[in-house]
């Protein structure tokens, strides 16, 4: 980001987690509350990015030694006799879909789980700055009357 930005900056998606990167902006005289603030957030983003980046790969790889399996169980080669990449139809990919996520069901949950942890945590430090912030500007308004 440009040196004079004063906004978050968000990224392309990510080719692993398929996630956003976000570049924080850091203000100048950044308080140590906006700094836990900025930081919670900062943990949160590699958290997800973590997660989901080992998630897809995942996938990605069982998605296509299931594909391989049916096929070879069909006397079938990963690439027609065009070239082009053979495939399966809904119903067989729906199987591979419930049993991805009855398998990953407990890895889901815990992340909910971290995920809405997190999500509180940084929601109730916005509170907080928000709170210090609106004290700051009514001292500074009453500062300023005064004079």
């Amino acid at each position: 980001p440009p040196a004079h930005s004063r906004n978050d900056w968000i990224g392309p998606p990510d080719k692993h987690s398929n996630l956003r990167p976000v570049i924080f902006y850091v203000p100048p005289e950044e308080s140590p509350l906006e700094r836990r603030l900025r930081e919670a957030r900062q943990e949160a983003q590699a958290c997800n990015q973590h997660f989901w980046a080992r998630h897809n790969c995942a996938f990605r790889q069982e998605k296509e030694e299931f594909i391989y399996s049916r096929l070879k169980a069909k006397g079938l080669e990963m690439r027609d006799e065009t070239g082009q990449k053979a495939t399966l139809n809904a119903e067989e990919m729906a199987d591979f879909y419930k049993d991805f996520l009855s398998k990953n069901f407990r890895k889901h949950m815990q992340y909910n789980r971290d995920w809405y942890k997190r999500n509180f945590t940084i929601t109730f430090l916005m509170g907080q700055v928000a709170l210090a912030r609106a004290l700051r500007w009514l001292r500074w308004k009453k500062k300023n009357v005064g004079n």
